[in-house]
């Protein structure tokens, strides 16, 4: 019963549900409006430089090693990974950088010069997250998120203290180095919310940084992408790149029937949307929507971004393969994407240069530059806004890093809110999809299997676990195992 499937969009989770099901020997085809594989994950190729265009950074060694093993393969059959060493270096106000290594040991050295004490501290705090770690690595993010009893292990009752407590409290309570709280607060802004809104428990990605580390794949987190496209199809898996579905048909009892892709209608038993939740719902008649507009307009979304790829004609100094830039105001910065939306006056920013430890990346002697501003979805998005916070980030950071970079810049393209819509169907622009928030965590988040159109599922970063890349491989298989269940071949 219901063996062919059809899946809309190819990003992270859309690749992993589609390996999962050809496996077990479902027709699988994925659709993929864009002429290229991977969403969000895609790549641009410009004058002897390649960047990635969305996910930058490689953690949780472990859910990828996990992923291809359920294939009896593994990373390293697919791209070659490397552990960064340092990790990252973290710029502030007073001039002052902080560089991540690639060891804990390291790591608390670096604290304890900057906080008698803190490096003791920070131990007893990594402890914990691992501990949180394990928990939702190996017993909760693998659950589908159907019902609340799914969080109540004998585990987590222990722990049920940490969903009432938030991040920014606890790291607060123990460190009073600004600098310091800054960095313990910075890996669960990948969960796309403040860290006073992010439940305690979340800080097992606090582990996920400094325990596990920080890794590249050769080439370029596209590799991760060429890697999935090419097991999927080894296991069968139909991809049509160029094919925009511009709607999903059900009978009137409620049963997926078909999708139009391009203009033509393709039967389906089984329905798989890996593309935007919100815009995947908009594909149905408004009887088969589960949730309404008014249901998104409440919800605490993660941010959009303003990025920009540049290739720089001279090797940077003072800079690492990724870096943060922390010298303007926290707080002020996130009361823009999250309190009063607006463009933000002095934005902290991301940046990497991958040719700094892949060569392949960018021409000899020449520098590739990644640089990412975190802002409001839905904001008003133009060229001359693009072009004057270009020129802000740029002053900053030749400041900071003490050089002369704006007379080397080759090119530079863009991408914002608008592209994020366009190019992704991506609600308000978000760059993450929605927030883990205390009241968006597991099974209070919108649902991987629709409640009124049978045969209707969803993945990715707007359902179960939530945000980021590792979370969408597991969503993929989350996904995947409701379907086995209810079509049985």
């Amino acid at each position: 019963m219901g063996n062919k499937i059809s899946i809309i969009g190819s990003g992270f989770s859309s690749l992993a549900a589609a390996c999962y099901l050809a496996k077990e020997g479902y027709d699988v085809t994925i659709y993929e409006k864009n002429s290229s594989i991977g969403g969000r994950a895609r790549q641009l190729k410009k004058e002897g430089f390649t960047f990635d265009m969305g996910p930058s950074w490689y953690w949780m060694p472990d859910v990828f090693e996990r992923f291809f093993g359920d294939f009896s393969k593994k990373p390293s059959d697919y791209y070659s990974l490397e552990k960064l060493a340092p990790a990252y270096k973290v710029f502030f106000e007073d001039g002052k950088a902080i560089t991540i290594e690639d060891t804990l040991e390291k790591i608390y050295l670096a604290f304890e010069k900057e906080e008698k004490g803190s490096g003791k501290k920070l131990k007893k705090f990594i402890d914990q997250a691992q501990s949180n770690y394990n928990i939702a690595i190996k017993e909760l993010v693998y659950r589908p998120g159907v019902s609340p009893l799914e969080l109540i292990t004998p585990a987590t009752i222990k722990k049920i203290g940490q969903f009432f407590s938030t991040i920014a409290r606890d790291v607060r309570k123990e460190f009073k180095n600004e600098h310091l709280i800054q960095i313990l607060e910075f890996p669960v802004l990948f969960l796309g919310a403040k860290p006073s809104d992010t439940p305690s428990f979340y800080s097992f990605m606090n582990y996920a940084d400094f325990g596990l580390g920080t890794w590249h794949p050769k080439g370029g987190m596209f590799q991760v992408i060429a890697g999935m496209t090419e097991l999927a199809k080894s296991l069968g898996v139909n991809f049509q790149i160029n094919s925009s579905v511009e709607k999903i048909i059900c009978s009137e009892a409620g049963k997926v029937k078909s999708i139009l892709a391009n203009g033509k209608e393709i039967a389906s038993d089984i329905v798989l949307c890996g593309s935007d939740y919100h815009h995947s719902e908009t594909l149905l008649e408004p009887k088969f929507r589960q949730y309404s507009e008014k249901y998104w307009a409440k919800k605490t979304f993660a941010p959009s971004s303003l990025l920009f790829y540049v290739g720089f004609s001279k090797k940077l100094k003072n800079v690492e393969h990724h870096n943060l830039f922390f010298d303007v105001d926290f707080q002020s910065h996130a009361k823009d994407i999250y309190d009063e939306p607006k463009w933000p006056e002095e934005p902290l920013f991301y940046a990497n240069f991958t040719s700094k430890t892949d060569t392949s990346t960018a021409p000899e002697d020449f520098e590739n530059g990644f640089f990412l501003i975190p802002i409001a979805p839905g904001i008003e998005d133009t060229e001359n806004l693009r072009d004057q916070y270009f020129d802000k980030i740029i002053t900053r950071f030749e400041k900071l890093t003490n050089q002369d970079v704006r007379n080397y810049v080759i090119f530079k393209e863009s991408f914002c809110v608008k592209d994020f819509i366009s190019e992704y169907n991506s609600y308000k622009g978000n760059a993450y999809g929605m927030a883990n928030t205390l009241l968006q965590t597991a099974f209070l988040r919108p649902k991987l299997k629709s409640s009124k159109v049978k045969g209707l599922f969803f993945t990715g970063q707007l359902t179960v676990p939530g945000p980021g890349v590792p979370p969408a491989l597991i969503s993929g298989k989350l996904v995947s195992g409701l379907i086995q269940k209810e079509f049985t071949l």
